[in-house]
This record gives structure tokens, C-alpha cells and sequence, in this order.
């Protein structure tokens, strides 16, 4: 089968092709997973982390992507949760151990054991992957293949973001970075929230622009000052400038949620500008949020089925995976990319 692999770490930015396109042998299902032939699958800046080493594979070759769509071509001997044909999505929790105390009180996120798809296993960069059956979902028939894609990380992570903000209807929201999951992010709160603001910091004009246009109150760049100080504010860029910029615009009590895996070091200078009066005093908070567990991805699969939330996306063969990242690297981005898989 054909795949893009990622074969040792490297700057993105002075290796333009970080992926090469290999035939690899195709995948045997073990007695509990699924094989899927895949038809999407969606690309997110976690694979740039990935390539660059700030979470690193821990091993080489592997197979990148964690959005993944695909239908079930072959069961495992113990497998019966799904039948040949079925469409099935598969995300960023490829297993948890099931057994710890994290996994018995619906953290499996935090699970010690926690395996990510596309970085501790093979992933969707390819024609072919396997996935353990309970960590597969069923996707609507209201999305298409490429649309379903970014639902599944994109989405079911700002939907955890969302969540750990305690955002209630009424409050304000601030979103800074409007990539693939701000957008959706967005589309959640104006449907959930109909009474709450959104506002946006974006460097890009163009994102500026389609945060107003998706229905934002106010958009503005990182630096610039808000109308009205914010009650919760979601980081989903990798740099430290935004987080450190947010936390002045907070009310008293607010959150700040930090939706990124890792942050670069670029520009990590910047949390030697945090000043106790102005971003922490009066009770202000930072929290993380730290990969998604299964059912954030059921249950925002199932809200954006019903909104519907339907992601703006650009879609790309899988042999233009390295165009494709390469673009979010220089934040050329207008929702969510996908690889359209033949």
C-alpha cells in the first residue's frame, strides 16, 4: 500500500519534503482491531510537532495522521462491533489501558498507558490502518468522508477546550489562533451559547476576516486590546506571545485554556514578561488540556451532527502531505486540511 512516512526528526522549515512516499507492506488486524481502508484523513499541527521532535514517535518509521476516515475492511477474530463497510472514524486516543484509576473515572487522556494514533502506531497517512474496535466510531451520514475528518480531532479537542473553560451562555469567549479547531470551536459556542460573545486574536488577516464572516464579534491581531475583557479565552497556537497577551484581556476568575500539545521555543522569552498584577492577580487561571479521551469524540461528533457543524475545509492528495504541512507551518490556513485519499 501506499503511505507518507516520517522516517527521523526534522526542521520543517530547512526540509521542505519531511515525508517521503513509501509502498509499505499493508497492516494485519490483530484479534480486537479493525482493518480500514482509508479515504480521509486530516492534517493537524500535532504531526508538525511530531516532525520537529516536540512530541516525539517513539520509534522510526512511522505513519503520521489522527483524523482518520475510512471503511472497515477486515475484522479481527474477536472484533464484532462492526461489519464490513461500515464507515468508522479514528482519532488521536488510539488505546488507554482501561485498568488504571484515570481510565475507571473517564480520563483516559491522562491514562499512563495512552497511545496516540499517528505517533506510538501507524496512522492514517496511508491507504490502509488498524485501530482496536472500541476505539473506532461510527461517523453520520450527514458529513463526508473529507468534512467528518477534522471532527475527529479538531473538533472532539475543542469540544474538550470548550468544556474545561466552564463556559456558560452569557459569558464571553475569547479564541486566539483561528486555525482547524478555533473554527469549529466558534461554530460550537454560537450554537450552545447563543447569548455569548466571541471574540478573536488571529496574526493573519485573512483569519480575522473569516472569524467575522463564521459570526465573531470582534476580531482583532495577538497584541491588539478587545472591546470587553473576557471571561474564558481558548490558546490553540504553538507560540507563548498569544498565551502571555490573552491573560491580560481575562476578568477576574477567568480561564485561560492552552489547547496545544507542545509550544515551541521560538519565542519562549515571552514568559519572562508575565507580570503577576496584570496576568494572574484576581484568581486568574491557566489550564492545559491534555489529549481527548473517547468520549469527547462521540459526543462532539454526535453535537455536530445536530447543529450540523460543518468544518471549512481544503483537500489534498496524499502525496501533497508535505505541501500541506509545510502550509500551516507559515499559517496558510482557512480551516481545516485534509487528505483526500483515493
Amino acid at each position: 500500500m501506499k503511505a507518507m512516512v516520517l522516517n527521523n526528526i526534522c526542521d520543517i522549515r530547512n526540509n521542505k519534503i519531511p515525508l517521503s512516499l513509501q509502498d509499505v507492506p499493508k497492516p494485519v488486524p490483530a484479534n480486537n482491531e479493525i482493518l480500514v481502508k482509508v479515504t480521509a484523513c486530516g492534517i493537524c499541527h500535532t504531526e508538525l510537532d511530531e516532525i520537529e521532535g516536540r512530541t516525539p514517535p517513539p520509534a522510526f518509521p512511522v505513519i503520521p495522521g489522527h483524523q482518520v476516515v475510512g471503511k472497515v475492511d477486515q475484522n479481527g477474530r474477536d472484533a464484532n462491533r462492526f461489519k464490513y463497510g461500515d464507515r468508522v472514524g479514528i482519532a488521536w486516543i488510539f488505546s488507554a489501558c482501561g485498568k488504571c484509576n484515570f481510565c475507571q473515572n473517564n480520563n483516559e487522556n491522562l491514562c499512563p498507558d495512552f497511545r496516540a494514533t499517528g505517533r506510538d502506531t501507524n496512522g492514517g497517512y496511508a491507504e490502509y490502518m488498524t485501530v482496536p474496535e472500541d476505539f473506532a466510531y461510527k461517523i453520520p451520514d450527514i458529513f463526508s468522508d473529507t468534512q467528518a475528518a477534522p471532527l475527529l480531532c479538531a473538533g472532539a479537542i475543542g469540544y474538550r477546550s470548550l468544556a474545561l473553560t466552564g463556559m456558560t451562555n452569557g459569558l464571553k469567549l475569547g479564541l486566539t489562533g483561528f486555525g482547524a479547531s478555533a473554527h469549529l470551536v466558534l461554530m460550537m459556542t454560537r450554537h450552545k451559547y447563543p447569548d455569548s460573545k466571541i471574540f478573536v486574536f488571529a496574526r493573519s488577516e485573512k483569519e480575522r476576516a473569516f472569524a467575522i464572516e463564521l459570526g465573531s464579534e470582534w476580531a482583532g491581531s495577538t497584541e491588539e486590546i478587545p472591546p470587553e475583557n473576557l471571561d474564558c479565552i481558548i490558546d490553540t497556537t504553538p507560540a507563548w506571545k498569544p498565551v502571555v497577551e490573552a491573560m491580560k484581556h481575562l476578568v477576574p476568575g477567568g480561564r485561560l485554556v492552552i489547547n496545544a500539545i507542545r509550544k515551541e521555543e521560538r519565542d519562549k522569552e515571552y514568559l519572562l514578561r508575565i507580570d503577576y498584577p496584570d496576568h494572574l492577580w484576581m484568581e486568574k487561571e491557566i489550564k492545559s488540556v491534555a489529549n481527548v479521551a473517547r468520549r469527547d469524540v462521540s459526543e462532539f461528533i454526535q453535537l455536530a451532527s445536530e447543529i450540523p457543524i460543518i468544518p471549512e475545509i481544503e483537500e489534498y492528495a496524499l502525496d501533497e502531505a508535505n505541501k500541506a504541512l509545510i502550509e500551516i507551518k507559515e499559517r496558510k490556513i482557512r480551516g481545516a486540511k485534509v487528505l483526500k485519499i483515493a
